[in-house]
């Protein structure tokens, strides 16, 4: 493809990256950016110490003046700059797209709707060994255009990419394949970007459309959906299960995970991260490091020791008896839904943010051990409107005057848990942010209790 000259549509981090890697290949790189924000200044500053020419606080027509345009996964594919750029007929790729044209090494691609970062960490862990070097990037830590720029500098042989993979990111794929394609489950998110479900799981199907024979999807045969939708891949399919134990690597049962010669991977009583989803997600991890070669030994030390990511269900302290529990990165229902599944002892829950079409109705019939709903954000009317009769619920408007109550009315023996189920842009400028803020709230009641 001819790409001498690049427009870069965005300018987070994935942005940043793409313009510089099309810099150092030669490509003639021109950035744009609609808003005038505190990080899209620093980012301009950043490019134009590269050299790099661009604009912020609105586009203008030099935007078109490009043979190939790479957008950020933030700019929605029915933006109006987006279809005039396809009415010019001028080429759009995703960064990760674009990306991959520059690298050789294998893809281990995750995606789903729950589950995702804290797969990728559990993957990258298993893949640490002396043959493989793998580095975690996409739609988590480093930019995927950031870790293809500096191998193109230091090359490694051993390298494996990982990479986390949103709806947003493939939204714009013609090359991209991935040695190994991972789907966890498909439930709704998003809904307020996509016309429909169908509209939000075609995004994802886009993963695993260019894969050949020799190429694996490994897939969660729980999940009906998932399972239909994955039918006409051409890629070799590996189920993962809970349930089943039919064409699975590693088998289930009351005590342990074993393999196909009944030899035990670990014992269940040995798993560091509790919990029915987080089992579903070590055996996805298991089965696709397995595929790489990783030897089962790794396999099972990591189990047994990884014990989760920052901001899913992570405990940040405990006050007078009472936990605080860290769950920013729930920015669905489901994933708020699992982490009420969670815990066995009764909960505050923190929810709310910028609204994301989500049904907060279906929470009610998992909100069995919650006390209290303490709203915060954007959709505090829209939560109200469907929960308020349902449950005990107070309008907090900020997070912290959501911890301030939380801290006030709970007793030794409860729970706190920030599990928003929406997305964090109303407030925060994402939901690490937001659970950054969150902690250092619960800091500082440590520090005065």
């Amino acid at each position: 493809m001819n790409f001498k000259h690049v427009t870069m549509i965005g300018l987070a981090r994935s942005g940043v990256a793409v313009a510089k890697l099309a810099q150092e290949v030669g490509a003639h790189v021109f950035f744009s950016d609609a808003s005038d924000s505190t990080i899209v200044k620093k980012a301009f500053n950043e490019l134009q110490k590269y050299g790099i020419d661009g604009e912020i606080n609105g586009h203008t027509d030099k935007i078109y003046d490009a043979d190939l345009w790479v957008i950020s996964p933030g700019v929605p594919k029915n933006a109006e700059i987006i279809q005039n750029a396809q009415s010019k007929d001028i080429p759009i790729v995703s960064e990760i797209e674009f990306a991959s044209w520059f690298t050789l090494a294998p893809i281990l691609a995750i995606t789903g709707s729950n589950g995702k970062t804290t797969t990728a960490h559990m993957l990258y862990e298993m893949c640490k060994t002396k043959d493989i070097h793998p580095v975690l990037s996409g739609n988590v830590g480093n930019a995927f255009a950031n870790v293809v720029r500096n191998d193109l500098t230091i090359p490694d042989e051993k390298r494996v990419h990982i990479l986390e993979i949103s709806s947003f990111q493939m939204e714009f794929i013609q090359h991209f394949k991935p040695y190994i394609s991972l789907f966890l489950n498909l439930t709704p998110d998003h809904l307020n970007r996509y016309d429909d479900m169908d509209d939000y799981v075609s995004a994802k199907m886009n993963m695993w459309s260019n894969q050949t024979h020799d190429d694996f999807l490994v897939f969660n045969a729980d999940d009906e959906m998932l399972s239909e939708r994955i039918a006409p891949a051409q890629a070799t399919k590996i189920p993962f299960s809970l349930k089943s134990d039919s064409h699975v690597l590693f088998k289930l049962n009351d005590t342990k995970i074993y393999d196909k010669e009944h030899a035990t991977l670990i014992k269940l009583d040995e798993i560091a991260l509790p919990g029915k989803h987080n089992l579903s997600n070590y055996l996805g991890s298991a089965t696709s490091a397995s595929l790489l070669g990783i030897a089962p030994s790794r396999i099972s030390q990591v189990m047994k020791t990884f014990c989760g990511v920052p901001h899913r269900l992570e405990n940040v302290g405990t006050v007078k008896g009472v936990t605080y529990i860290n769950d920013s990165k729930a920015t669905n229902i489901d994933a708020v839904k699992v982490a009420l599944e969670s815990f066995n002892s009764p909960i505050l829950l923190i929810l709310g943010g910028r609204d994301k079409s989500g049904d907060f109705l279906s929470l009610y019939p998992h909100t069995h051990l919650v006390k209290e709903v303490l709203t915060i954000g954007e959709s505090e009317e829209a939560i109200a409107t469907v929960l308020g009769d349902a449950v005990r619920l107070r309008s907090c408007g900020s997070l912290m005057s959501a911890v301030e109550v939380a801290h006030s009315n709970a007793q030794p023996g409860d729970v706190v848990l920030l599990s928003p189920g929406c997305a964090s842009f109303d407030q925060f400028d994402n939901y690490e942010h937001r659970g950054d803020v969150f902690r250092e709230l619960v800091q500082g009641l440590k520090e005065y209790s």
